[in-house]
């Protein structure tokens, strides 16, 4: 079931990021986040644009979120979105069907662009982006530092207006 996340969520929520963190270049941040943190990004976002969370009997197996792209005005009818799936639960479809479902809310809110950053290499979240209609648009080098090695990040872009 894909439902709106909450900050009850948050620690289940804190626990699939985490894994991330810890032991992938998938996301910049270094540091794991903690149930608190977690909870007051859930309601921050939440309070503007969708942040979504794939239950299975009782547990948040995936979640997804939107977030503005830039802070200026011009630029609020594009965003940022972001999915991250249990690893255990990673080529069940679930990725895609929270990524749809947020791509969906995105276009009936009447937003523009949605654009995906993917730290390089990730050829799974690539696959992802390319099967829901993104395009790739930029690739810039070596802009992030993790686990003492240099990481790409490409944007990937979908127009939905």
């Amino acid at each position: 079931m894909i439902r709106s996340a909450t900050i009850s969520d948050a620690a289940m929520i804190a626990a699939i990021y985490n894994h991330y963190v810890g032991s992938t270049t998938i996301t910049f941040e270094e540091q794991a986040v903690d149930v608190d943190e977690m909870a007051q990004r859930i309601s921050s976002v939440g309070a503007q644009l969708p942040w979504f969370a794939f239950e299975r009997d009782g547990q948040v197996l995936g979640y997804a979120y939107a977030t503005p792209w830039r802070v200026r005005s011009a630029y609020r009818f594009s965003v940022e979105s972001t999915v991250y799936v249990a690893r255990d639960c990673v080529g069940q479809g679930i990725g895609r069907q929270l990524y749809a479902a947020l791509i969906d809310e995105l276009r009936r809110r009447q937003l523009q662009v949605v654009i995906g950053g993917i730290a390089q290499p990730n050829d799974a979240s690539v696959a992802l982006h390319e099967l829901l209609g993104f395009e790739k648009v930029a690739m810039f080098k070596r802009v992030g530092r993790k686990f003492d090695q240099w990481i790409d990040v490409g944007y990937w872009e979908l127009q939905i207006g």
